[in-house]
């Protein structure tokens, strides 16, 4: 199977970038609800209408959900373009269809994702409310859980361009993840089928991705969704889409996240998944915080009359303004930066730094400044 041509031809066009809505996707589930596949099944604390759509008649129950976090949208538009191939009329979409039913919540978090916000309108995350199961959003994903009685349970994250993969200086593009189903972190026979799958994916994706596959901590929380599930016995696999090198807009992971998705499903059709992978699955390496946007080395500061070379780096804020998402570039550390990596890296070999306020970068302000008074830097970048 070619993955590659297999996503060019079925990638959804009519979404694309960070901030994805409740309007953006509703044109396209009208549009695939070709045979009453589609249904509201409740709302948000706003209002806002949440959709299940249901496709196939197999025997293996497949539960999907993605943008519980509402600034989590590459996972939603890898969503799409695999619905989309269950629509091609392919061999592989007969064959899906046949042999599973998918059961997609495909933005859980409705109000979260027009605000651009990991919590949803009261300012809780879902993802810490699958026990005491507060908010709607959080009820609806439970009653659908306890309705579909699936066979495994897919749940769709993105997260932020900290995370490498352990220390190796590549970012973790795609990280998996396991949940545990006690405090002791022990394999059971649920856990096992997605630790198999998961083994079976990054298998998959290091093709294409050598070495930028991560595996998420397995520390367990019960108020997570993906640990209650699990411990209710049912396989979780945790998917986090994250950084690519230059693709803050998150398209080129949404390809990869769409490639494990299609692996994982044909996997599973092929009944490949009993032996024993658990070995594989914790040889894929740790998520660990250890990047900055940019790095900027070797700097001439002039502290109280003092010179002084050092090193400081800088981190994006993804803010809403007008309805589109700017990647505001903001000091976020000074001096120490052994250990860390940038997804862009700067040596000044030793050039003087100069902002608007003086001659030192200061913690959470804009990174606009100037070294040598002729290289002039904006929101992170060199001004050309």
């Amino acid at each position: 199977m070619n993955l590659e041509q297999l996503f060019l031809d079925n990638k959804e066009k009519t979404i694309e970038g960070r901030y994805l809505t409740l309007e953006s996707i509703e044109p396209i589930l009208k549009r695939i609800n070709t045979d009453n596949q589609l249904s509201v099944i409740g709302e948000s604390v706003q209002g806002r209408p949440i959709y299940k759509y249901i496709i196939g008649i197999g025997k293996t129950k497949i539960y999907l959900w993605s943008q519980m976090h509402g600034n989590e949208s590459t996972t939603t538009k890898a969503l799409f373009d695999f619905l989309n191939v269950l629509h091609s009329g392919s061999d592989l979409a007969k064959a899906f269809l046949a042999n599973f039913t998918f059961c997609c919540l495909p933005m859980l978090n409705p109000d979260g994702a027009t605000l651009y916000t990991r919590a949803n309108a009261n300012e809780i995350d879902l993802n810490r409310d699958s026990q005491d199961l507060t908010q709607p959003e959080s009820k609806i994903l439970r009653a659908v859980f306890e309705e579909f009685k699936p066979d495994f349970c897919y749940n769709l994250h993105d997260q932020r361009t900290i995370f490498g993969v352990a220390d190796t200086g590549k970012p973790a593009t795609v990280s998996f993840l396991a949940p545990s189903y006690n405090e002791e972190r022990e394999i059971n026979d649920s856990r096992q089928k997605a630790i198999n799958l998961i083994a079976g994916m990054n298998a998959v994706l290091q093709e294409f991705i050598p070495g930028q596959i991560g595996r998420f901590d397995d520390s367990f929380n019960i108020n997570c969704i993906g640990d209650t599930f699990q411990y209710l016995g049912v396989p979780t696999i945790l998917f986090e889409a994250g950084h690519f090198p230059g693709d803050y807009q998150r398209e080129i992971t949404r390809k990869y996240v769409f490639m494990a998705l299609v692996s994982s499903f044909t996997i599973l059709n092929e009944n490949v998944i009993e032996v024993n992978r658990t070995e594989d699955y914790l040889n894929i390496p740790q998520n660990k915080v250890v990047f900055y946007d940019f790095i900027y080395k070797k700097i001439k500061i002039n502290y109280d009359g003092n010179e002084k070379i050092t090193n400081f780096a800088a981190q994006y804020k993804e803010e809403l303004v007008d309805g589109a998402i700017h990647f505001n570039a903001y000091i976020a550390r000074l001096d120490e930066l052994e250990g860390f990596f940038g997804h862009e890296v700067y040596d000044a070999q030793g050039a003087a730094y100069e902002d608007e306020e003086g001659n030192i970068p200061k913690l959470d302000q804009k990174a606009n400044f100037c070294l040598d008074k002729k290289l002039k830097f904006v929101n992170g970048l060199i001004k050309k």
